[in-house]
């Protein structure tokens, strides 16, 4: 992971952004691919001595109005100003705050089980921010068994995805989910946290470069919704539909996945026992 992750992002919008976009003329013998840094700072107002300081991580502690104007200036809509605004947290000031969070939640209320057990026979599971399935309904454990998601004693979607040579051959779009699960945890995880560095050290030495390539990007917003393909190895192909709900307060997030298509649902409904039509399928 880059110890200069505002730097790396600000350069990055910076150089996304034509000077077409914000009102500029392009000018003769331009070779930058987006924004001067003069150009953004002008439009920012504040000096390009400052920018180069913010994106080389000489600085690391710009105030809110100059993160507002960045934001302004680099047209950002507002889940960037969101991560922006937490990158500037997690390397400035703040820095040793996000190294005291506490452990990942392992445990989970009763009135969470109870809103899985509402969501029976839909595969929903209950993650924390490192990563780690710390409860699920038995639709999901009846999905994700036969997949080797659950075999460790402790289960953990990064660890499974990057690890098991299995995951691969499930996810036929494994290196969009790759990435989207690297967001996840970039979004969710103190990056200090020493749970966080525990996992990151261990992936680096057992997957390289598929794992720190995308940790070492600049960082994006994760994906909430979508749809996922899984070449499931007891009843084929799946469309599966899926939404996330973030509970900040729990340290978790609720995964529920949906069939997106009618033999998604009927699939589901053979691994559940149940008769066809228990799931519907939903769409778009």
């Amino acid at each position: 992971m880059s110890d200069n992750e505002l730097g790396a992002f600000l350069r990055t919008r910076r150089e996304a952004v034509t000077p077409t976009d914000v009102g500029l003329p392009l000018g003769p013998r331009r070779r930058t691919p987006g924004l001067r840094r003069a150009e953004l700072a002008t439009l920012a107002g504040i000096s390009i001595e400052y920018l180069t300081r913010l994106e080389q991580g000489r600085d690391r502690n710009p105030s809110p109005q100059v993160l507002g104007a960045l934001g302004d200036a680099l047209r950002l809509p507002v889940p960037d100003r969101i991560l922006l605004r937490r990158l500037a947290k997690e390397h400035g000031v703040d820095k040793a705050l996000c190294a005291a969070a506490g452990p990942p939640q392992r445990t989970v209320r009763p009135t969470m089980t109870a809103l899985l057990d509402r969501l029976e026979p839909s595969p929903a599971a209950l993650i924390n921010w490192i990563g780690d399935i710390v409860a699920h309904t038995d639709g999901y454990e009846r999905y994700a068994r036969p997949l080797g998601l659950l075999d460790d004693e402790l289960p953990n979607v990064l660890r499974y995805l990057f690890t098991d040579g299995r995951a691969r051959s499930v996810y036929p779009a494994w290196d969009r989910i790759a990435d989207e699960q690297i967001a996840q945890l970039r979004a969710e995880g103190p990056l200090h946290d020493t749970h966080l560095v525990d996992l990151i050290d261990e992936l680096t030495v057992t997957v390289g470069s598929a794992f720190t390539d995308r940790l070492s990007a600049v960082p994006s917003m994760p994906v909430r919704s979508g749809v996922d393909i899984v070449e499931h190895p007891e009843v084929g192909r799946l469309r599966l539909a899926f939404e996330t709900l973030a509970l900040p307060d729990e340290g978790l997030r609720l995964v529920v996945h949906l069939p997106a298509d009618e033999v998604t649902a009927a699939a589901l409904d053979r691994l559940n026992g149940r008769r066809p039509g228990a799931l519907r399928a939903v769409s778009g």
